[in-house]
């Protein structure tokens, strides 16, 4: 998960009618001092308590309201009196609302989470808020219907007219053009969505901080060494104070390697199953009921916009412009993936049959992954486990820095005396070598990879400070120095933190979109780095992970852990041969949700008694979902959907983008070299640098010289 656009985390709304004075400041809340004291102006991380966030907004909103007032109330009607300085609006929010955006993913004690139920309708309602300011629309329509004579006449970049035109469309799309009654209702909606949306979040972290299993060493049958040592750790960590208590809990990089490998199959099931239903595994916070509220205002929020359904309004500003366009890339890929997945089960299937086994019901969700493990050490000669110690987590980090300084001259060097949030997590100066000789400061990256109590699961990207050029004559210019951070979900090890290749593939992932972050060079933060259409912002994330499995980067970076020893050259080979096996099952599972996200967005109505879970049911049953495997982020637990509404009818964008991806990696691999210095510079400036200056068909147009093309991904998959 990406950065939101600019502010909308910072804004995920709005608050009351602002009062006639700015709140009074007091000098004892860090989120309003200077940080000038702190290296490099990053957050007082070691002074920040969940109390200070309340007063801090209440600050910092009111003086976003007021800069915004100045720009709708000067005379001045230039450039920079308006467009300049509404991209400046609001600093002081903007840097309380990404820590705070941090916290509540990384930190969500239940003091933070007592904040953030309150703020987000808050928030929800600042926000909006912003959009409504007396006069400040008319001055940004202006701006945008006079953006293209100015940049023809040279008087404006077109950078300039860029940030005209996306300012307009974000003011058009939050309801500009509706009437009072319905701008009054479209607020409403809008509060109402971060409540739910932040309830629905806090549901399923809680599911998975109380669900736990205990089990002794012989239940681990089957699992590698170090998933049972890391299940040792987590039953020590969370005072489990019996000799032999190992810890299931929920997850992904728990549970995952228990279900390939736990030989016990009633006990795979018990964990499929709790981690297939967070979200509901509580019936005093069953998300169904909160995820069917949410479709219901945002389809009320389409109607308002004049739209017959939510995926059409929210597709609306994207590549695909439609869902029928995302839709029938979903469906080309998903009926080659049905054919590949219903192959796998059939080489299971004989599997067992040529094993002696039999299965009660057949191969079962909580099964597949199991047998295609044991199919791919049959057919390949392939077991992953004999990889991982080869990926510490050491030895990936040190791999994805190497690429990152081959590709874009970027160097790391860490800070162990900066304090941050949490002792595991690491802070680098990211640098490179200048023209002169010298080497320069090019951001600041902040390192969290461990799963823990309180922070969300899965992998995200996000910023403390996003770059821009925009700033206030005299101010200091590290304020121009973007802090990216990554952040992973790793099963902590007693000694060394081994990692599968999926999750070093997740760490590459995570720092294609920290290179979007660090190696940002636009002139308005509104524009840069992460800030693009939606179905480009996967593209820089899902191209670094081409580089991980590249031999030249495993020959020198995957080193056995304890010996040393380099990643034998047998066994790469046996790698690469078993690496598309099980492609199939990858494939259905993210292709039933994407699929899913666009159905079930545009329906044009949703009745009194809409029950989700049996839609859910019968939408996969008419796409034939294959047997024995299920949707990879069920509708309950589907963040991405139902914690914002920044991915829904969007999720598709991984698909897209992976078109996108594997036609730009194509650009190395047809040079004879994947660090070929000119296309890597392309690519910096393309795909990388460029943020939302330029329109992201026409950057791809400019790296690639021509449109994409599907081809690349399907056989990167192993669909054709």
């Amino acid at each position: 998960k990406s950065k939101p656009q600019r502010r909308s985390m910072t804004l995920h709304s709005t608050i009351t009618e602002p009062t006639a004075t700015v709140p009074a400041r007091t000098t004892s809340n860090p989120l309003l001092s200077s940080w000038s004291n702190e290296p490099f102006h990053l957050p007082p991380f070691k002074s920040i308590e969940p109390h200070h966030f309340e007063h801090a907004f209440e600050i910092a909103m009111a003086s976003h309201l007021d800069d915004l007032r100045s720009i709708a109330e000067s005379e001045d009607d230039s450039f920079d009196a308006i467009l300049a300085a509404y991209d400046r609006a609001g600093g002081e929010l903007s840097r309380v609302s990404a820590v705070y955006g941090n916290y509540v993913s990384s930190l969500n004690t239940p003091q933070m989470q007592e904040v953030q139920s309150k703020m987000a309708p808050l928030l929800s309602r600042h926000n909006s808020k912003t959009y409504n300011v007396p006069g400040l629309f008319e001055k940004i329509s202006r701006m945008n219907e006079i953006k293209k004579d100015k940049v023809e006449s040279g008087e404006w970049t077109s950078e300039m007219g860029r940030l005209a035109e996306r300012v307009y469309v974000k003011f058009v799309r939050m309801g500009a053009l509706l009437g009072e009654n319905e701008k009054a209702e479209y607020a409403d909606i809008q509060a109402e969505l971060a409540t739910l949306q932040t309830k629905f979040m806090q549901n399923v972290l809680k599911d998975e901080e109380e669900w736990e299993l205990i089990l002794t060493s012989a239940d681990m049958e089957g699992c590698p060494p170090d998933a049972i040592a890391a299940a040792r750790k987590a039953a020590i960590d969370r005072n489990k104070t019996e000799d032999d208590a190992h810890l299931i809990t929920l997850g992904r990089s728990t549970v995952e390697p228990f279900l390939s490998y736990a030989s016990r199959r009633d006990l795979r099931k018990q964990v499929f199953e709790a981690f297939a239903t967070r979200g509901e595994l509580n019936e005093d916070r069953d998300n169904k009921k909160i995820a069917v509220e949410i479709l219901r205002l945002r389809k009320r929020q389409a109607e308002l916009h004049g739209k017959a359904s939510f995926a059409e309004y929210q597709l609306e500003d994207t590549m695909a412009q439609t869902p029928e366009a995302a839709n029938k890339l979903l469906m080309d890929v998903w009926v080659k993936a049905k054919e590949a997945a219903n192959k796998e089960r059939e080489m299971m299937e004989t599997f067992l049959k040529e094993s002696g086994e039999c299965l009660e019901g057949g191969i079962q969700p909580w099964d597949w992954r199991y047998y295609a493990e044991k199919v791919r050490l049959a057919k390949f000669d392939f077991d992953e486990n004999e990889m991982k110690p080869y990926f510490s987590l050491d030895s990936v980090t040190e791999a994805v820095f190497d690429v990152s300084k081959k590709l874009y001259g970027l160097k790391y060097l860490r800070r162990p005396d900066i304090v941050t949030y949490h002792p595991d997590v690491n802070v680098y100066e990211v640098r490179r070598d200048k023209e002169n000789g010298e080497d320069e400061l090019v951001a600041i990256f902040i390192h969290d990879n461990y799963a823990r109590p309180y922070k969300s699961s899965g992998a995200w990207m996000s910023e403390y400070r996003t770059q821009t050029k925009n700033l206030i004559p005299g101010t200091d210019p590290m304020q121009s120095i973007p802090i990216v951070s990554n952040n992973n979900n790793f099963a902590k090890g007693s000694d060394k933190t081994l990692l599968s290749f999926d999750d070093g593939i997740t760490l590459f992932h995570e720092m294609g979109h920290g290179h979007h972050g660090m190696l940002s060079d636009c002139t308005y933060e509104y524009l840069a780095s992460t800030s693009v259409l939606k179905d480009f912002v996967e593209l820089p994330s899902q191209l670094m992970e081409h580089w991980l499995s590249e031999p030249e980067v495993l020959k020198k970076h995957a080193k056995h852990y304890q010996t040393g020893q380099v990643l034998p050259d047998e066994l790469i080979k046996r790698f690469k041969a078993a690496q598309l096996f099980n492609e199939g099952f990858a494939t259905i599972e993210y292709t039933s949700c994407a699929l899913l996200d666009i159905a079930i967005h545009s329906l044009t109505e949703y009745s009194e008694d809409f029950d989700l879970a049996q839609f859910e049911k019968e939408y996969l049953e008419k796409m034939g979902m294959p047997q024995g495997i299920i949707m990879r982020h069920r509708p309950p637990h589907f963040l991405h959907l139902f914690a914002s509404s920044s991915y829904a009818a969007g999720y598709y964008v991984y698909m897209w983008a992976q078109v996108l991806d594997n036609d730009v990696f194509a650009a190395f691999k047809e040079t004879g070299n994947v660090f070929d210095a000119a296309t890597a510079e392309r690519c910096r400036k393309f795909i990388y640098s460029s943020g939302n200056t330029i329109p992201p068909q026409d950057l791809f147009r400019m790296f690639r010289g021509r449109d994409p093309e599907v081809k690349f991904m399907l056989e990167n998959r192993g669909l054709v």
